[in-house]
């Protein structure tokens, strides 16, 4: 199977384009900064040369955006809209004018489109689209704005040949250096990973080996199409989330973080506290409903998982980390 990844080289891209090159697939990342053999130059936003990778190849995995891991500023996020807007757009023009269009284009989206929620959990089918909640930033409604224009961007490509997926994935969760995994491990060991701001919201998320898996399933589901949650049946709040990722380290106490606290760290690390305060109570209802079975479905499990990886990783490479959560690349 050939399979083309514009915005390969995240952390995201990574983890796809290591387990597919596995599987014995032919995989081409289409990136701002080729550095390796299977690398094709693009800008993410005008046609050029790297569009004769789309013609002929089975699949598109479109991964590319600028990383959500920053301060929201306006340049920021009008930087987050534009390159994913753009990217996707563009990617639908390669698949228009191609010869022979792959059979199936999924889209990178995410599970922040659903509402702050601490109540009922957001499945596709009842889930509730954020943007209008009470109390929350005013900017947050703008992440959702930036979802919301992603998944149209897709949906309005003139494709007819080419099933269209919208993954609204939760947060990846996978022990690599520098992913949101490795940054909430690090907190952890220090003995900061309590509750944030009481710790009563939700945090979705699915594991590195689900995540690929159903990719895997949903490339070879001829009958699926439109957004699919990628996310674990197993949403927990981030008090329970973090206690059961020390647990899984063998740290006994985590430090508790007010509001203000989770600003000024958000700050240091270069990212924003949506990440942290956000509720995202997300299921995987499609998956769940044609048969797709999860192999890390509670948080528990899959930390003692990640956790054994990681442990793994640092033994053969004890270097310094770069705390700077990799997310997707334009």
């Amino acid at each position: 199977m050939k399979v083309v990844l514009p915005g390969g080289t995240g952390q995201v891209g990574a983890i796809l384009d290591r387990a597919l090159t596995a599987a014995g697939h032919e995989v081409t990342v289409l990136t701002r900064r080729p550095t390796r053999a299977h690398h094709i130059a693009w800008d993410g936003a005008t046609l050029g040369p790297w569009a004769e990778a789309v013609d002929g190849c089975d699949v598109v995995v479109n991964l590319a955006g600028r990383s959500v891991s920053c301060r929201y500023t306006d340049e920021n996020l009008r930087a987050m809209m534009d390159s994913r807007v753009d990217s996707a757009r563009v990617v639908g023009e390669a698949i228009a004018a191609a010869a022979r269009p792959p059979r199936v284009w999924l889209q990178m989206s995410t599970a922040t489109v659903y509402a702050h929620s601490f109540d009922a959990a957001h499945d596709e089918a009842t889930g509730v689209i954020g943007g209008s909640e009470p109390g929350v930033p005013d900017y947050w409604a703008y992440s959702v704005e930036i979802a919301k224009n992603w998944e149209r961007a897709q949906a309005e490509a003139p494709t007819p040949a080419t099933r269209k997926v919208a993954l609204r994935s939760a947060m990846v969760m996978s022990p690599d250096r520098g992913g949101v995994f490795d940054v909430l491990l690090w907190l952890a060991r220090l003995g900061l990973g309590g509750p944030v701001a009481g710790g009563t919201q939700y945090v979705s998320w699915i594991h590195d080996e689900d995540f690929v898996r159903a990719v895997e399933f949903l490339i070879a589901r001829d009958d699926l199409e439109g957004p699919v949650n990628l996310a674990a049946p197993g949403p927990l709040p981030q008090r329970a989330f973090m206690r059961a990722l020390r647990g899984a380290w063998g740290v006994p106490v985590g430090l508790p973080a007010t509001r203000m606290m989770a600003e000024l760290g958000a700050f240091a690390l270069r990212s924003d506290t949506e990440l942290l305060l956000k509720s995202r109570r997300v299921v995987p209802g499609r998956l769940d409903a044609n048969g797709f079975v999860f192999a890390h479905p509670e948080w528990e499990g899959a930390a003692a998982s990640l956790v054994r990886r990681a442990r793994e990783i640092r033994r053969k490479s004890p270097g310094p980390t770069n705390r700077t959560v990799v997310g997707m690349e334009g």
